[in-house]
């Protein structure tokens, strides 16, 4: 089976991170056909365009989408953010983000006495409702009595759905944990449906075992205690913070993965590194492969190619292994040698 994958390089490092993610996709075994889109900061200063209605149903057409970074200085704040990747995740109903916060071994983390063994977990994120729905509006802006108003949705349809996705991942890991993380005790009205639909789920998965914790004393868990975690589910803004928590306690940004994923894969699902485009280094081959490289291994996963998805995940740890951990200048290699390295210890 070959599989159809769309590739949006993206600004900045973008275009050098996919090239080595798809040396490594095609290291892999599993053939794909490649469709390439010029989005990003380029199309949008030559054209005024984002992300047009006939592109976005050519992108509707494939089996899965890697993105390697969107941004550009050049680019007012929100155009790009809201209009191509927002935009994507609510037409597409890429309703769970996927995030591993996996310590590898020889990786360092700035948490001193833990090691691989203590951070192991997957943070499922709610996509396409809470604050980044676009709900609300501004009034008399630009003067004294500017009133900005966010609305916060939450649907018991998109609440359900993540938090049965959540039980179901966290009944095929060994542990068998989920910890729902919110802030029940302020946010009294979307915690409320938040806090019941997981007690009436939790009935349904007797042998998930079921935590609770405030967004504020995870944030500070994560850092004292990772072990506590098994599989994390949250909302769409706490999600977005605490998965930059967990990737600075795994190594940091250039080893973070995520995916976007409609799991009844009625469309594609995008998968994408979560380190940003970093103008400041692009083309200097400095930038770190293995993000996108480990995205690849969520999204051959995601297509049912969970032993090639194994292969390449256990590739990129051993490529860090011999980088010692991290990649890039500081170690001497570039984005295209670590690429190299990882493509062979694949077909090795």
């Amino acid at each position: 089976m070959s599989y159809k994958i769309g590739v949006i390089a993206g600004d900045g490092i973008g275009p050098e991170v996919v090239d080595e993610a798809l040396k490594v996709l095609d290291a892999s075994g599993v053939k794909s056909e490649h469709q390439f889109f010029e989005l990003g900061a380029e199309r949008y200063l030559e054209s005024g365009e984002v992300l047009p209605e006939s592109t976005l149903e050519d992108l509707r057409r494939l089996d899965a989408v890697l993105l390697g970074a969107v941004g550009d200085p050049r680019v007012p704040p929100g155009v790009l953010e809201r209009g191509l990747l927002l935009r994507l995740r609510f037409e597409l109903d890429l309703y769970v983000n996927l995030r591993p916060v996996k310590l590898h071994p020889g990786v360092p983390t700035p948490l001193a006495g833990k090691s691989s063994d203590d951070i192991d977990m997957i943070v499922v994120r709610e996509n396409t409702e809470g604050l980044y729905s676009g709900a609300g509006g501004v009034q008399a802006r630009g003067t004294l009595g500017e009133v900005a108003i966010q609305e916060s949705i939450n649907t018991r349809h998109g609440v359900e759905r993540i938090l049965r996705y959540a039980f179901e991942r966290a009944n095929a890991r060994p542990r068998k944990k989920l910890t729902m993380v919110h802030k029940t005790n302020v946010l009294t009205h979307a915690g409320d449906l938040w806090a019941r639909t997981f007690d009436e789920l939790g009935a349904l998965y007797p042998s998930v075992k079921r935590d609770y914790a405030h967004v504020d004393a995870a944030c500070l868990y994560f850092v004292t205690q990772p072990e506590r975690f098994d599989v994390v589910v949250t909302d769409n803004l706490f999600g977005d913070i605490l998965t930059d928590l967990g990737a600075a306690i795994a190594g940091g940004m250039g080893l973070a993965a995520s995916g976007n994923l409609n799991p009844a894969r009625m469309g594609p699902s995008i998968f994408e590194p979560v380190h940003g485009s970093a103008p400041d280094i692009a083309g200097r081959g400095w930038a770190n492969p293995i993000a996108c490289i480990l995205s690849v291994a969520l999204m051959l996963e995601h297509l049912g190619e969970a032993e090639a998805a194994t292969q390449v995940e256990q590739a990129a740890v051993a490529t860090l292994g011999k980088l010692g951990g991290t990649a890039g200048e500081a170690m001497g290699f570039t984005t295209q040698q670590v690429g190299d390295m990882v493509a062979e210890a694949l077909r090795s």
